[in-house]
């Protein structure tokens, strides 16, 4: 039996796939779970200078399992285990020393948009369908969806697709920068993929130093982060990749960065 979420490393590159086709990648306890413990994987994993999320199938995820919650005796105390889980998963991703790229076709919806939007990078498939959903069936947003959308849209909007349910497909998302790139049908785990295997070929200590101050500056004020760019960039020109990288420059030559694997980002 295939397991609810696939792990693969490759060219530097872990792979995390949303594994359950056959529900469109909806997520119960045990995707959320696996997710979960795949991220902890990954995190463990010497070599991997990138990660890409993607679903397996036609749909990115549908969100939670419906059915799922319906069967469970006690909804609250699934659905609060539920949440706790999923939680997990998306602190897992966001505390990921590398860059993680989002491949997004089909629908997502609910909890896949907080997955998504875990991404540092997302791409989009013009033909991809987001929707918030959660008010649709008398619930709230959970896996960091409002948290995300307010911060990449601002409340006006985030509450426009939180409130109402309305669907914006990729083209519409990349306008107003819910997503990283649109890119056409067909083509988004491809071109993940690539995204994600060119920047693990880069000097990977200074990416993931760069993505960690991308991901807390939304909650820090400026004299703090200007601090934290200060020690990072300090700490890189001493690295053999900074050093190459600025020598190189100067030589006008591509850059023979040496791929270390980065430590602990310097980021929440």
């Amino acid at each position: 039996m295939t397991p609810p979420v696939t792990l693969e490393v490759t060219d530097g590159v872990a792979l995390l796939g949303l594994a359950r086709p056959e529900r469109n990648n909806a997520v119960d306890l045990p995707l959320a779970r696996a997710l979960r413990d795949a991220v902890a994987e990954v995190a463990a994993t010497p070599d991997v200078g990138a990660a890409v999320l993607f679903g397996h199938g036609e749909q990115f995820s549908v969100g939670g399992d419906l059915l799922a919650f319906a069967d469970a005796e006690a909804p609250g105390q699934f659905l609060a285990e539920l949440a706790r889980t999923a939680h997990e998963a998306v602190l897992g991703l966001r505390s990921l020393t590398v860059p993680v790229v989002a491949s997004v076709q089909g629908a997502c919806a609910g909890a896949g948009i907080g997955f998504a939007l875990s991404a540092d990078l997302v791409l989009a498939e013009h033909t991809a369908r987001f929707v918030v959903a959660y008010t649709a069936t008398g619930l709230s947003p959970d896996c960091g969806v409002s948290w995300a959308l307010t911060r990449a849209l601002g409340p006006a909007r985030a509450s426009d697709l939180i409130l109402t349910n309305r669907k914006v497909e990729g083209t519409e998302a990349e306008r107003i920068g819910l997503v990283s790139r649109a890119v056409a049908p067909g083509t988004a785990r491809a071109e993940a993929v690539r995204l994600a295997t060119a920047l693990a070929r880069g000097p990977r200590r200074a990416l993931a130093a760069s993505a960690g101050l991308v991901r807390r500056a939304v909650s820090e004020p400026l004299s703090g982060h200007l601090d934290a760019e200060a020690r990072s960039i300090a700490a890189l020109i001493e690295t053999p990749d900074g050093q190459e990288g600025v020598h190189a420059f100067l030589a006008k030559r591509t850059p023979r960065f040496t791929h270390t694997t980065a430590g602990a980002a310097d980021h929440d």
